[in-house]
């Protein structure tokens, strides 16, 4: 008998394993499939960077930390005013990218083949990362049959929604990749370590970057509810989850502040706030998971996780008040009125139906649709229970985002993938099994549905037939987004350059140049600086040039910030450069043909 169940055990391991390679292989196949087709499109962010100024500017952090700019040291002083703008991004972020390109240098010969070969190196390894927990995950709900359809629609969300296109060094892809693994881990059910690891990831994403704390609040939601509802089978993973999240808010307190600044409070980026109610949290529920009074029955273990919530939120409302307001409440009328509202990641997807209808569907409904799967299979099968406990609030929260912001999006769709998978994967067995045409209607259907692209361009192509096509000038070869672009800018000697805040990465990237506006919320001032001296008339403008010292004025008369702001403000100096008729004391430079970039030199 022993012998039987050890041959049994052998050949469940030997499965698992083969299971294991089969996914790795498959995520590995799929991510290289998505960087070939980027490379054949010429999609690079560093070449067209397609407005995304947040992986440029990434990358200018990354250069100046190899440079030797200190480890604590964010400040970006090319950036703003005098004395620079402290960026509130995570050398979390920074360093695996920076030791990438460390590593290419002697390998390629040069820092700019260095930087072009991690461009598709960091974004390709975490979209395979990505797409093997995706398909791990619909395999473990969805069985053997549910990894393929899972690879295929994971690949097209992920593949279409750009962030791990070439050049994509801004921290989302890393946030997803780490919430996937969050929610893998957790979904795995493998004990003490497992929670651990969910735990701490669920930290690191959280310094990473602020935009998950809701997603990562819910996951701690889910470690917990799974162990409210299934009591002592729980116990190990809810355990590990929170000693897990506790130890790296800690680690990552110590790794990325300075010690004179462990006690600070910074909304908008990891602090003593988020370092203390994580630790708050991460021991109040291994300890309401350990202490055994507290878990005896089911309305005990309730009073415990209540009693550890409003712990947190007391401490949140008393000691971190300004954390739980607007983030953007006391934010310049100004820079609200003619940058936040225009910033299309800031806006909610309701926003966007009235706008951009396709792209709404896009980013809500394989997310709404899978939240109905996850519901229906729940209530049918007990056997999905726990998994719906785990992938239901993190997916919940996720859609909450995207309501308030389109950046949730960038986990809704992903995980979406995995119930969606499962779907197609029972509607492709139903089509075998099954007699007629109607089951391979039925199986087709359950495709389509399931990829967000075909609801994004059919929502599209339905209401373009009741309302002109918009066309998006962001993308467009006159905006000013390709590094060519900025050549002429590169080789003059540095000065101070007004430019609207939508090139001002792309000038720093390009150049040694400093420029004033940039599209982050902390440049408060160098963002007013620039808005004020460009929609004012040109006489106001002249002195507002000459007291922030300006040496160059960089005008792109097609990008969709300068068409905007000149529309609003017709008689703006703004307005004067794009109708051709710049004063007097601006003198324009001579231009390579074709360029869509002018240049100005500034006479006082």
């Amino acid at each position: 008998m022993g012998t039987l169940q050890a041959i049994s055990t052998g050949l469940t391991g030997e499965k698992q394993r083969a299971a294991w390679q089969s996914d790795a292989l498959l995520a590995a196949a799929a991510a290289v499939l998505s960087l070939v087709a980027n490379w054949l499109q010429g999609a690079n962010k560093l070449v067209q960077s397609g407005g995304d100024s947040d992986s440029l500017m990434r990358l200018v952090q990354v250069r100046d930390l190899l440079a030797g700019q200190g480890w604590f040291d964010l400040v970006q002083r090319r950036l703003g005013l005098d004395g620079g703008v402290e960026m509130h991004w995570s050398r979390l972020v920074d360093a695996p990218i920076a030791g990438l390109i460390a590593v290419m240098r002697p390998i390629t010969g040069s820092d700019a083949a260095a930087e072009m070969a991690v461009a598709y190196i960091w974004p390709g390894l975490l979209l395979a990362i990505c797409l093997f927990l995706i398909v791990r995950m619909a395999r473990q709900v969805g069985g053997d049959a549910a990894a393929f359809p899972a690879a295929v629609l994971a690949l097209a969300a992920l593949h279409f929604m750009a962030i791990f296109a070439p050049g994509s060094f801004d921290h989302h892809n890393l946030q997803l990749a780490l919430l996937l693994g969050v929610v893998a881990a957790l979904m795995s059910g493998s004990g003490f370590g497992a929670g651990a690891l969910a735990g701490a990831l669920a930290s690191v994403s959280l310094a990473v970057g602020m935009e998950t704390a809701p997603v990562v609040a819910a996951s701690g939601a889910a470690a917990a509810l799974v162990y409210l509802l299934r009591g002592a089978t729980e116990r190990d993973i809810a355990a590990g989850f929170g000693v897990g999240f506790a130890a790296l808010a800690l680690l990552v307190t110590v790794v990325t502040l300075q010690p004179g600044m462990w006690a600070s409070v910074r909304c908008d980026a990891w602090s003593a706030a988020q370092a203390s109610l994580a630790v708050l949290a991460g021991l109040g529920l291994a300890a309401c998971v350990r202490v055994p009074a507290f878990g005896e029955s089911l309305p005990r273990r309730l009073a415990a996780l209540a009693g550890l919530g409003g712990a947190i939120v007391l401490l949140a409302a008393i000691a971190f008040p300004v954390c739980l307001a607007d983030p953007y409440a006391t934010l310049d009328p100004m820079l609200k009125r003619l940058w936040l509202d225009w910033v299309s990641e800031a806006q909610g997807v309701l926003s966007l139906l009235s706008q951009r209808p396709g792209e709404a569907a896009g980013y809500l409904a394989t997310p709404l649709l899978a939240l109905s799967v996850i519901v229906w299979c729940a209530v049918r099968e007990p056997g999905f229970r726990r998994s719906a406990f785990i992938l239901a609030p993190v997916l919940i929260a996720a859609i909450a985002v995207s309501v308030w912001q389109v950046r949730g999006a960038i986990f809704a769709v992903p995980l979406a993938v995995v119930p969606l998978a499962m779907l197609v994967a029972r509607a492709r067995k139903a089509a075998a099994e099954g007699h007629g045409i109607a089951p391979a209607l039925l199986m087709a259907l359950a495709w389509l549905v399931s990829f967000n692209i075909v609801w994004n361009m059919g929502v599209t192509r339905v209401t373009a037939l009741f309302a002109p096509v918009q066309v998006d000038t962001a993308a467009s070869g006159d905006a000013c987004y390709t590094a060519a672009d900025f050549n002429q800018l590169g080789e003059l000697a540095p000065v101070n350059v007004l430019a609207v805040s939508n090139l001002g990465a792309s000038i720093l990237l390009n150049s040694d140049h400093r420029v004033f506006a940039g599209p982050y919320h902390r440049n408060v001032e160098g963002n007013l600086a620039v808005l004020r001296a460009l929609t004012a008339e040109s006489e106001t403008a002249r002195s507002m040039l000459a007291e922030l010292e300006v040496g160059i004025v960089a005008h792109c008369p097609g990008n969709d910030e300068t068409l905007a702001l000149a529309a609003a403000f017709p008689r703006s100096l703004l307005a004067e450069m794009r109708g051709g008729s710049a004063p007097e004391w601006l003198q324009p430079m001579s231009a390579p043909d074709g360029s869509p970039l002018v240049l100005f030199r500034f006479h006082p």
